[in-house]
């Protein structure tokens, strides 16, 4: 190794949050605070903690949580777009049902109409007819 390029080291003392307090080697040197340490880290002690020091959720949303309220506002406001954009088609085919419905109805009445007038002139047409083979029947039994 060269002399002189490389930094010193120092004895450094680290003092954790929870209490725990050690001494390691650093170019630091000094005193140093940690949040979390080998005796209160989930990962070496298997047990989940929640960790807020200084505030740093705070923090974030202090940060980002102007433009997460934005999106969710802005999605809040699609999804009504898309619900009334559904609500209107719905009440245009529901319209056009009912439009269909009364053209039918009204068929379905001029037919009803037509219907018992064709009756009539069938049976006004028959019933001369059997008038007449009435009428000669009569004649067969009187002679």
């Amino acid at each position: 190794m060269r002399s002189g390029i490389h930094p010193d080291y120092k004895v450094t003392s680290y003092s954790c949050s929870c209490g725990n307090a050690f001494e390691s080697n650093s170019t630091k040197g000094g005193d140093v605070r940690v949040e979390l340490c080998n005796k209160c880290h989930p990962f070496f002690t298997g047990t989940q903690k929640f960790v807020d020091t200084g505030g740093r959720v705070q923090r974030f949303a202090d940060k980002f949580g102007a433009a997460a309220t934005a999106t969710l506002e802005k999605e809040k406001a699609a999804a009504e777009a898309r619900r009334s954009a559904a609500e209107k088609e719905a009440a245009e085919k529901a319209a056009v049902r009912e439009k269909r419905a009364a053209e039918k109805a009204a068929r379905a009445a001029e037919f009803d109409k037509a219907a018992p007038a064709k009756e009539e002139t069938s049976t006004t047409k028959d019933a001369p007819a059997e008038e007449a083979s009435d009428a000669a029947s009569e004649e067969t039994s009187a002679s």
